[in-house]
């Protein structure tokens, strides 16, 4: 049975135009071609990237949000923990610097548990500014690297080259790694997502991380190789700014946050709205046509980029959203893709005491001040009570 679905989920009908079978994208010692077996090398390098991610904010982040100041804001009190509270009294000199990553292997205790009781104790200090900084080196680095990889592409500067030869274009090296980099680090995501701070757009992010890893999963089977990088250099252009906006957002650098924001807002506006419509779909929608017939793999791949695309106007609404607040106030708001669904429940709570501390100074001033008149009678403070309680009026 696993044979025949193999031979049927690898039927060359599915990942290529008609006319081309497997035979030919047979391999030879000048030409390779992409392999699906390639892919799995992803999973090992995610998990390296996990480890990295780990030692970048121990020895990077974190030395750095304490030098700047960064704390975290006061948090509920965590339920007791006899395990963690024995270790964090006896074994923990620095808390600060250990990762729920590591601690919660040693004590059998399963990672949200642990994070959950680390980052509501107020011990594991700015942990999404960890995230965040985290994102943006790696950001920082794919986009740069995905430039220096195509800049001597000729489909970077003529679009209809993505199709010149297709599928019989050999995969270069440096194309095979900047895949690798770019899938193994969506893997790492879906891997931590459910210890990360939870967001806004939880489950608009997990469609997108979905969509995501099968674009670049599929257009390397099929060969999509040049499309599949300009989608990614695309996509990786704004994130650029996107991460360290939040960082100056929560260091309180409200001028330097702001101004970062309006430079996001352009770069993400014309790189999902403008540059990837024509770039890429346009690209593969009609271009493509001119070199064969629609099959399966042009309508998958076709999908997947719309999915992509509505993201980008969902995202594009909430930040034109909060262009027009920024307009309004002079200040950013709150991240609406960054702020946690935590956060808003640590905002809903103090509203709640504020609101509880409010009504009982006022349930205070009333039955101690008498100030409420009935009828119109004066206060019962200027009344004279008399021996029997009765009150004497005047």
């Amino acid at each position: 049975m696993a044979r025949s679905l193999n031979e049927w989920l690898w039927q060359h009908e599915f990942w290529l135009p008609p006319g081309i079978t497997w035979e030919d994208m047979q391999e030879s010692e000048d030409v390779q071609y992409p392999q699906p077996r390639d892919l799995l090398l992803s999973i090992p390098f995610a998990l390296i990237l996990i480890v990295i991610r780990c030692a970048f904010e121990r020895a990077i982040a974190l030395p750095l949000s304490s030098k700047l100041g960064v704390r975290d804001k006061q948090r509920p009190k965590a339920q007791p923990n006899p395990v963690l509270e024995t270790f964090y009294s006896t074994c923990c000199k620095n808390p600060e610097e250990v990762s729920p990553f590591f601690l919660c292997f040693p004590l059998d205790l399963t990672l949200v548990s642990t994070a959950a009781w680390w980052l509501m104790n107020g011990i594991l200090m700015c942990f999404v500014l960890f995230v965040c900084s985290w994102r943006f080196t790696f950001y920082f680095i794919s986009f740069f690297t995905g430039l220096a990889v195509l800049y001597d592409k000729p489909w970077l500067w003529d679009h209809r080259e993505c199709w010149t030869g297709y599928p019989q274009q050999p995969l270069q090296p440096s194309l095979f790694w900047y895949y690798l980099l770019e899938l193994s680090f969506y893997w790492s995501l879906v891997f931590t997502l459910p210890f990360d701070v939870k967001r806004k757009d939880f489950k608009e992010q997990i469609v997108h991380h979905a969509a995501t890893i099968f674009l670049i999963s599929f257009s390397y089977c099929a060969n999509y190789i040049r499309i599949g990088t300009l989608v990614m250099v695309i996509h990786d252009a704004s994130d650029c700014f996107l991460e360290p906006t939040k960082i100056f957002n929560y260091m309180k650098w409200k001028k330097t946050c702001d101004s970062l924001f309006m430079i996001f807002t352009a770069v993400f506006l014309i790189s999902r709205l403008v540059i990837f419509p024509y770039t890429v779909l346009y690209n593969t929608y009609y271009y493509s046509m001119e070199i064969f017939q629609p099959f399966f793999g042009y309508y998958f791949m076709n999908a997947l980029l719309i999915i992509l695309q509505l993201l980008h106007v969902f995202w594009s609404c909430l930040i034109i959203h909060m262009v027009y607040k920024f307009i309004l106030q002079g200040t950013m708001e709150k991240d609406m893709r960054s702020d946690t669904e935590e956060s808003d429940k640590d905002e809903e709570r103090e509203k709640i005491k504020e609101k509880e501390k409010n009504g009982m100074a006022y349930f205070s001033n009333v039955t101690s001040n008498s100030y409420i008149q009935r009828n119109g009678s004066e206060p019962l403070n200027n009344r004279t009570h008399l021996t029997n309680g009765h009150v004497k009026e005047r």
